[in-house]
């Protein structure tokens, strides 16, 4: 896959590093992130996790340049200013996997994913020569090269889900943004996809950022993970460091548990409810 346009001294393809510092972002007057900071690293997979409201889609939203922010400091590969560049310069570094695309009417599949080419396309109908490759290897990659023909608004929410990835890996950018991206996918392609962000950070050098909710999922495909409460970083580091129970319990409001999966060697959490614990269910009874 030849995923960015800019290669190595060794001619494969590498991803940029995208630091994000400073960052605040209002609405309707009142901060919603709090002077927070995310840095991206080529080849890794950071994962946002936190409660609903922590403002996670929308720093991942801002530094993606859809979401303005009040104040931000946006730097590619240390010496390029993100904030400065045209828009079509940018979208050939930097995709965003949204929340909540529509369904396209009157559109083929194909056509949905051909529109992640436009950075390349120019003005005036301007030629994009690796366009049908790119087009193919995303199809292929996301399991949805067999719908190519088929009408946009035919498909089901989890394969609109993975079109619409599909169009974000055709843009060929060497940092992939995905928000909630498991949404809508049923667990076999929930997994597909987590396979796919390793594989593209470490077979292809991409940095990739991600929103997620599933914690064992995060823990399970992230490098790093950075946990979010009420607008603020909290907590930025591997996932031993930054998923204990002390600090999951106080950031999610409710008794977690992690463990190591004897099976995977990865984290475990476990979210105890009031009922539960076989214990617990039975001294409420008695």
């Amino acid at each position: 896959m030849n995923v960015g346009k800019e290669t190595s001294a060794a001619g494969r393809p590498r991803g940029h590093e995208l630091s994000a510092t400073g960052v605040t972002v209002a609405y309707e007057g009142a901060d919603v992130v709090h002077d927070a900071s995310l840095t991206l690293q080529p080849g890794e997979v950071t994962v946002l996790v936190g409660p609903n409201g922590s403002g996670k889609s929308t720093l991942l939203r801002t530094i993606a340049r859809l979401q303005r922010p009040r104040t931000a400091t946006l730097v590619i590969d240390a010496d390029t200013d993100g904030l400065a560049l045209s828009p079509r310069e940018f979208s050939r570094r930097v995709a965003l996997l949204t929340q909540g695309r529509p369904a396209p009417s009157g559109l083929t599949v194909r056509d949905v994913v051909e529109f992640g080419r436009y950075p390349y396309r120019g003005h005036w109908g301007k030629t994009d020569p690796d366009g049908r490759d790119a087009v193919d290897r995303a199809l292929a990659l996301t399991g949805v090269a067999e719908l190519a023909e088929r009408g946009a608004e035919h498909l089901s929410g989890g394969q609109l889900q993975r079109v619409w990835l599909a169009g974000c890996l055709a843009q060929e950018t060497g940092v992939l943004l995905l928000d909630e991206p498991t949404t809508y996918l049923d667990l076999r392609y929930q997994i597909e996809l987590l396979d796919l962000m390793r594989d593209l950070a470490d077979e292809h050098g991409i940095a990739v950022g991600a929103v997620l909710h599933d914690l064992d999922q995060a823990a399970a495909v992230a490098d790093r993970i950075v946990l979010l409460h009420a607008g603020r970083v909290i907590a930025d580091g591997d996932p031993e460091d930054v998923l204990t129970p002390e600090r999951l319990t106080g950031t999610y409001g409710i008794r977690i548990e992690v463990d190591t999966d004897p099976l995977t060697g990865r984290l475990r959490t476990r979210a105890i409810g009031r009922h539960h614990t076989r214990s617990e269910r039975l001294s409420t009874t008695s």
